[in-house]
């Protein structure tokens, strides 16, 4: 995907890699409270995705001054770090400003998410922050939470290879940014805490729901899609499925313990966005409101 450079005045970045980190935090709960959360590598690396998203959920909010950046790094020098770096604030930019005029036509208030790059470990305002929970979305502070390390196992362990494979984690996690703003994630939590019974299943929607809106920037931003990049993204969604991730784990697939969706179901939902590219056609809640 041809995106242009980032300006770095019009984006909002952190870096923490090689930052202070709080005393204990390798000990310490992970995680940030809310399902709009990648649990990708609970299920790569075996680990329960019930537990995990218990633990999730019972993170405690860091205290002010705990994380400082690099050297006080400005956007520039954080998204300039690596090549991974600079496509990652490259992509953020142009969701801004993709989603932006979207929100300002609807009349709807509208906040950038900050992008806050991490190494290994680092503190979110949900919570400690660790690579082995994947790519995550934090609405306390609105912060999408990379550690660029991931791509590297996207390509090598999981069979997702290229640029715009790699786009499309950070749009999924721009996607709940979007249902933050929109109080979609609010609603789901409220219904997960009255029927705890169909809590995964409610996080199954809303997954699906970022992949859709993951889908749409794409195609509102068509004319930069490069021979590749839709076969990409689609075989990224399959390899990132809870089916196909459970299979790969050595565990057998079970639809009860989903928390993103079955591969199939999010191809299909990234599939819409990119064919509609109409937000509109992404309420993977739909029959609830019958």
């Amino acid at each position: 995907m041809r995106l242009d450079d980032f300006d770095p005045n019009s984006i909002d970045v952190e870096d923490q890699r090689g930052g202070m980190l709080p005393m204990g935090l390798s000990g310490g709960k992970v995680g940030c409270g809310t399902i709009a959360i990648a649990l990708i590598a609970a299920l790569v690396f075996g680990v329960d995705p019930g537990q995990m998203l218990g633990s999730l959920q019972e993170a405690q909010q860091p205290q002010a001054g705990q994380v400082q950046q690099q050297g006080g790094s400005t956007a520039q020098e954080s998204c300039t770090v690596d090549a991974m770096s600079k496509e990652s604030c490259n992509a953020l930019s142009s969701l801004n400003k993709t989603w932006e005029p979207l929100f300002r036509q609807a009349n709807i208030p509208f906040h950038q998410p900050k992008l806050v790059f991490y190494s290994q470990a680092g503190r979110s305002g949900c919570g400690a922050a660790q690579s082995a929970m994947g790519p995550f979305y934090c609405p306390t502070d609105q912060g999408i939470y990379l550690d660029t390390d991931f791509y590297r196992q996207l390509d090598q362990e999981l069979g997702a290879s290229g640029q715009f494979a790699r786009d499309y984690v950070i749009a999924h996690e721009y996607g709940h940014h979007i249902q933050n703003l929109l109080g979609v994630s609010d609603q789901v939590r409220s219904l997960q805490q009255q029927s705890p019974g169909q809590a995964n299943r409610l996080s199954v929607r809303l997954e699906l729901q970022a992949d859709c809106y993951a889908g749409v920037w794409a195609a509102k931003n068509r004319d930069r899609l490069e021979p590749g990049d839709m076969e990409s993204g689609l075989n990224a969604a399959h390899q990132i499925g809870d089916d196909t991730l459970m299979k790969n784990a050595g565990q057998r697939p079970s639809p009860e313990a989903f928390t993103h969706g079955s591969s199939a179901q999010r191809m299909e939902w990234l599939r819409k966005g990119l064919q509609s590219g109409n937000e509109d056609e992404c309420d993977t809640f739909a029959d609830l409101k019958r």
